[in-house]
């Protein structure tokens, strides 16, 4: 069974004692309050419960500077720090700074448009063929357009390792 115990000042107690008399004791009527304060319907009752569940963890100074620095660097809160690392840990999730996710969207944007224009030259080179000949300006543009992907790739494959670097255990 659990035990409750609670601190109250001397003349609560007594005040408590003297209302508890005439409900056969203070256990008995701390029982009584508890179970009509909970009842087994009370999660049914309560309604939706919170999306996330508030944590609370202690640190000493030298950690509580440290995670402030570390946050600090990926731009973000305390709380939001150690909540991604978390997240990291368990479930193998990765977070990125503000600034970083930012970064990455743009890259995002422009392997978008050089998606177009890979449609684009493919159609051209569709017309464009004379007696089996490619056109020499489609072919540059193709090689053009290889490199510029491939750095693309290159830097959010770099982003995505420094990511899972950063958020490993030392």
């Amino acid at each position: 069974m659990a035990r409750f115990s609670v601190r109250i000042p001397d003349e609560l107690a007594a005040r408590f004692d003297a209302a508890a008399g005439g409900a056969g004791g203070r256990s008995a009527l701390v029982r009584r309050l508890i179970r009509d304060a909970a009842p087994e319907s009370a999660k049914a009752e309560s309604g939706p419960q919170p999306a996330g569940l508030r944590a609370m963890v202690r640190l000493t100074a030298a950690e509580a500077e440290r995670v402030d620095i570390e946050a600090a660097v990926m731009g973000m809160r305390r709380a939001t720090w150690i909540a991604a690392l978390v997240r990291r840990q368990v479930l193998g999730k990765l977070t990125f700074a503000r600034a970083d996710a930012l970064a990455l969207m743009a890259i995002r944007g422009e392997l978008r448009r050089i998606g177009v224009n890979v449609n684009q030259i493919a159609r051209a080179m569709n017309t464009a063929v004379l007696e089996g000949r490619v056109l020499d300006a489609e072919l540059a543009g193709l090689e053009d357009l290889r490199r510029e992907l491939r750095a693309h790739f290159v830097a959010l494959g770099e982003a995505f390792e420094g990511n899972l670097d950063y958020w490993a255990a030392p």
